[in-house]
């Protein structure tokens, strides 16, 4: 693959391969690391890759693994708060109460829901990216969606009549 090429596939990817890596960080400048240390990776390796037709898929499990390398190197100095859990929402939604709930799931789950509903890989693409069985993928889904239907209607209700609170809905 040339470099007109893995520039031109990169740019295609681009949104994508931000919104997964904020997907799975926290801070701005670990995703723009991760995402720009996955680039550098599958510059350097991009003659190993042997179906462009495979290249998206091929460089989002590249940055998920630059980013699972941030975490477990940066594992104690995360901290949880809402604002540092911001996954970009479309330029133009009405959906900010369904991104604020995905960014609510638990990271196994946020990832598979981001790359499923946000990204559009089907489950047979997501299990490559994420070496994960396809059951596994499925279950992620059937959980994301209880999660995120649960907390939805948690906020809708206002939790003042005794419904559960976000933190025994993501238990």
């Amino acid at each position: 693959m040339d470099q007109e090429t893995f520039t031109a596939l990169v740019r295609q990817g681009e949104s994508t391969f931000y919104r997964v890596a904020k997907a799975i960080l926290h801070h701005e400048e670990d995703v723009e690391d991760a995402v720009q240390e996955g680039l550098l990776k599958a510059y350097q390796n991009r003659n190993k890759l042997k179906n462009e037709a495979f290249f998206q898929t091929w460089l989002t499990r590249i940055i998920i693994n630059e980013c699972y390398g941030l975490l477990r190197k940066n594992k104690p100095v995360h901290s949880f708060a809402e604002e540092d859990m911001e996954i970009p929402a479309p330029a133009v939604t009405n959906d900010a109460d369904l991104y604020q709930a995905i960014r609510m799931l638990p990271p196994k789950v946020r990832i598979t829901i981001v790359l499923y509903y946000v990204e559009g890989y089907s489950t047979a693409e997501i299990k490559t990216i994420l070496k994960i069985p396809q059951g596994t993928v499925k279950s992620r889904l059937a959980k994301g969606r209880t999660l995120l239907k649960s907390i939805l209607t948690d906020e809708r209700e206002g939790d003042c009549h005794g419904s559960k609170t976000m933190e025994e809905s993501l238990s």
